[in-house]
């Protein structure tokens, strides 16, 4: 229970990557907020799973592009769990299309939920990480942000801003003890894998040296690591999780 006592918030933790996260802080002894923005079903079902291995757990709804949200969110943290020490920054969406189709309102949805939400959540938990003997930051990027992605210019983007965003704070928050770190994850099987089409799941197939997808869990047992007081000196860095795509 390397992370018993601690506190943490998981931004877009109802399904996938986000789920796997909360559940895996939980197993190493995390109090868990499960924000969502519209899969009430699911982050319920994420709670009851937490609570079953006797951890607090609440789902609090919220849109973290929207600055109000966000703010109430860390309010109902707060509340929940009487203050935070570990915020992991996943929430995200892609808008897939090529360039000279792509609307501003693709491009704008975009950067709002994956890079903007980043920076309002990061924001406003400031002040409670601070608090916190050992406060962590953890965004989840993509190994789009490091190397592009066709019909992703807006997601890509995006991702790459989370980087920056990752080092600049890292430094800022350094003298106060917060670490800041990303997670760049490659093709995870999640429901947005799942309904790729067939013959683009055998072209990126093709390009993994691993020959496979992702699982969520290798991702989450990264942000465990990140979390734990062993990985107290590690700050401003980005963790490829990729099966080897971008090597």
């Amino acid at each position: 229970m390397v992370l018993s006592g601690k506190r943490a918030l998981v931004t877009g933790a109802a399904r996938g990557i986000g789920r796997a996260i909360a559940l895996a802080l939980a197993e190493a002894g995390a109090d868990v907020v499960i924000n969502y923005r519209s899969s009430a079903q699911a982050a319920s079902d994420v709670v009851a799973a937490i609570e079953a291995m006797g951890r607090r757990a609440v789902a609090v709804a919220g849109d973290v592009s929207v600055e109000d949200d966000v703010k109430a969110l860390l309010a109902a943290t707060d509340q929940a769990l009487g203050g935070l020490d570990i915020l992991v920054n996943n929430a995200g969406l892609v808008r897939d299309k090529y360039l000279n189709y792509m609307t501003l309102g693709e491009w704008d949805e975009v950067i709002d939920v994956n890079l903007k939400g980043s920076f309002l959540c990061s924001k406003h938990a400031v002040r409670a990480l601070c608090k916190s003997p050992a406060g962590r930051i953890i965004n989840v990027s993509s190994v789009a942000g490091l190397r592009g992605d066709a019909l992703r210019a807006n997601y890509s983007a995006a991702k790459a801003g989370v980087i920056g965003l990752t080092k600049a704070t890292a430094r800022e928050l350094a003298k106060r003890g917060v670490t800041a770190n990303a997670i760049a994850p490659g093709i995870i099987e999640t429901e947005m894998t799942e309904s790729m089409p067939a013959p683009r799941r055998e072209t990126m197939l093709s390009q993994i040296p691993l020959g496979r997808f992702g699982n969520p869990n290798e991702v989450a047992g990264l942000v465990v690591f990140l979390a734990t007081d062993v990985a107290a000196y590690i700050t401003g860095q980005v963790f490829v999780v990729d099966g080897g795509l971008s090597a």
